[in-house]
């Protein structure tokens, strides 16, 4: 795991403006990424830089240093995350007469590129964001792995092209400067983070997932999906349960076996699902020594922890297991820091008890973990999911467009008053101007919140454009597919990959660990997404009956079919009474929400959620964040 950047002065040929100061600001800015190592490149011509902070994983040895070139100096590379079956395309690369100094999987990326080009990128098992100088053609390659696990950023001021593992390693150049990209605005508030290829800061994008861009000495950029879920292979309509169960018990071992590849200290972070407990059960199986665990919980809020079920598997498969306890003074220490860490505002709770649990891995001496990311998505494990296949069903696809718009909309304007449940109001909308049912499983403001708070609000800032987009995607590539695919591949577009991973890289770096997510190899990915609804929930559209089913003799049942918790932080609470004071300064002084909001209905929603009249509570935990933020970037 590490941390890289660079810039690209394609436009100053004659007068390149890149020294080892601007590197080296560049990577000491991601220090928390990379405490082992630091090392930069300037090309010959001085055209190009690379720089690159290290958190050695494999190869501790000075071997395993970047920026890395080929022994003729053509190509230098820097790169974050792991390949994880880097030894066997490295035997495959010696056979053809490669010579290796390292054991290092860089050295791999390196050589295949230079084999094959960028078609080594579909040989890669692993995570990765890539960089790759070509001094010949003087051109530079990047790359994000398919799922999106590692960021990559970058921005094009002025002749330059420049990038980086982190936002404020950019802002380190003296061409950027950090301002609030106001069309993303909207579009954070909706959706927790903005989409990409946008970010919260005007002028700097993000690379998409499973994409590559190509940018050469006049500035043309050349970028292209090299993977996508829609071509994950035909629907496999005619598989049985039993067939499906093996297949995920196999690919799921093989996952977790080649993510534990490492050279330091590795373990696992366990909430007491069914996911984590998974990692845990599958990783003692090949293993001779306990694994290592690690749980958070909540002090005086029982309800939000499950630290019985982590004790309990903790127990039975006999791991080191180490806990940390934490309430709303330790949360209110912490969440200035963490809106530096995270780049951009992330509107996700979950990334307080994240920090802590990373820094207690960190602390216990262990830098390598495996998370359960991805298996609720893929599996569709949420009582949300269900409940909207339901309402699909029901209403959606029945009906759809075949009650006239007129009809539509006179219901909803008949019935919205009646309704006090703000989501129920919003899906009510949609209905009525056509819109899809489902936009994605992280939603804060509804359009109407929205259209209460902005200043100057319009369609334009309505985020029905990205959703609408998703879904011709995949209904262009699987034509009347089951609604349960189409929910997945929007899951993968947006929330997974920029909302719940970011959390996971910027949260878990901020303490320098590495996160790694078995669920999300690649293959599991893909043959989740074929698997058929009667598969995935069942015959009663139980919520992931079939990942549940291939967990029996593996876990105890009583364990695998407990009501789900959900890993979460207790910001309703902590909002409304600890935290409160904390929220109010922030909010009510903070020229961006002065701006851009209607502050007498901000005020509104603190007063709703403090006497308890409504749950406002992710509606303001998404608006502290987005304060936070803007003192540590804009002010």
């Amino acid at each position: 795991m590490c941390g890289i950047g660079g810039v690209f002065d394609y436009g100053f040929a004659t007068r390149p403006e890149i020294t080892p100061e601007l590197l080296t600001r560049m990577s000491d800015a991601m220090v928390h990424r990379g405490p082992d190592d630091a090392g930069y490149y300037i090309a010959p011509s001085g055209i190009c830089g690379l720089t690159f902070r290290r958190l050695a994983i494999i190869d501790l040895t000075p071997a395993g240093h970047q920026p890395m070139s080929t022994h003729d100096g053509r190509y230098t590379l820097v790169f974050n995350g792991e390949i994880y079956n880097h030894r066997a395309i490295r035997s495959e690369l010696e056979a053809k007469g490669y010579r290796y100094k390292s054991q290092s999987d860089t050295e791999t990326i390196l050589y295949a590129y230079r084999e094959w080009g960028e078609a080594c990128l579909e040989r890669f098992f692993g995570m990765f964001a890539i960089a790759i100088w070509d001094n010949e053609k003087k051109e530079l390659f990047c790359a994000r792995d398919r799922i999106g696990i590692k960021p990559l950023y970058y921005a094009t001021p002025n002749g330059r092209f420049i990038w980086g593992s982190e936002i404020k390693a950019l802002l380190q150049h003296p061409a950027l400067h950090a301002q609030l990209n106001e069309r993303a605005l909207p579009h954070y508030l909706s959706l927790m983070m903005p989409p990409a290829p946008t970010t919260m800061f005007e002028g700097i994008f993000k690379l998409e997932a499973g994409h590559s861009l190509r940018i050469d000495t006049k500035g043309n950029i050349t970028k292209r999906a090299w993977w996508s879920l829609l071509n994950a292979g035909a629907p496999l309509e005619n598989i049985s349960e039993e067939e499906a169960i093996e297949e995920i018990r196999r690919l799921l071992r093989q996952s977790i076996k080649d993510r534990m590849m490492s050279d330091v200290p590795f373990g696992v972070f366990l909430s007491g699902g069914i996911d984590s407990s998974l990692n845990v059960a599958l990783m003692a199986e090949l293993m001779s020594r306990p694994v290592q665990t690690f749980s958070v919980g909540f002090k005086d809020l029982e309800k939000y922890n499950e630290m019985h079920y982590a004790r309990a598997i903790a127990k039975k498969f006999g791991t080191d297991h180490h806990e940390v306890l934490i309430d709303s003074h330790d949360a209110e220490g912490v969440l200035s820091n963490l809106a530096y860490h995270e780049d951009e505002p992330n509107g996700d709770p979950v990334c307080i008890p994240l920090y802590f649990v990373s820094k207690l891995a960190r602390d216990s001496g262990t830098i390598v973990v495996q998370v359960g990311e991805g298996s609720d998505e893929e599996f569709a494990g949420y009582p949300w999911l269900v409940r909207d296949i339901k309402l699909y069903d029901r209403m959606w696809k029945p009906l759809g467009m075949a009650a006239p718009k007129v009809v539509r909309r006179a219901a909803y304007l008949a019935a919205s008053p009646l309704v006090k449940n703000p989501l129920i109001r919003e899906y009510l909308r949609r209905f009525s101007r056509g819109e899809e049912l489902f936009w994605g499983g992280a939603l804060a403001f509804t359009e109407e919140h929205k259209r209460r708070m902005l200043k100057g609000y319009d369609d334009q800032d309505s985020s029905f454009g990205f959703a609408e987009q998703w879904h011709k995607e995949i209904n262009a590539a699987y034509p009347n597919t089951e609604y349960t695919r189409r929910m997945m591949y929007l899951e993968f577009k947006q929330r997974l990959p920029e909302l719940l991973l970011m959390r996971v890289d910027k949260i878990g770096m901020a303490a320098s660990i590495e996160a790694r997510v078995p669920f999300l190899d690649h293959r599991i990915v893909e043959f989740a997404f074929r698997l058929p609804r009667r598969i995935k929930l069942g015959p009663n559209n139980v919520p992931k009956y079939i990942l549940k089913k291939a967990s029996e003799g593996i876990l105890p049942n009583e364990h695998i079919y407990r009501k789900k918790m959900g890993f979460a932080a207790p910001v309703n609470e902590w909002l409304k009474k600890d935290l409160r004071a904390f929220l109010e300064d922030h909010l009510f002084q903070s020229e961006l929400l002065k701006t851009h909001t209607n502050i007498v209905y901000i005020r509104r929603l603190v007063h709703e959620h403090t006497s308890g009249a409504r749950n406002n509570g992710q509606l303001l935990w998404s608006l502290l964040n987005l304060t936070l933020w803007e003192e540590r970037y804009l002010v």
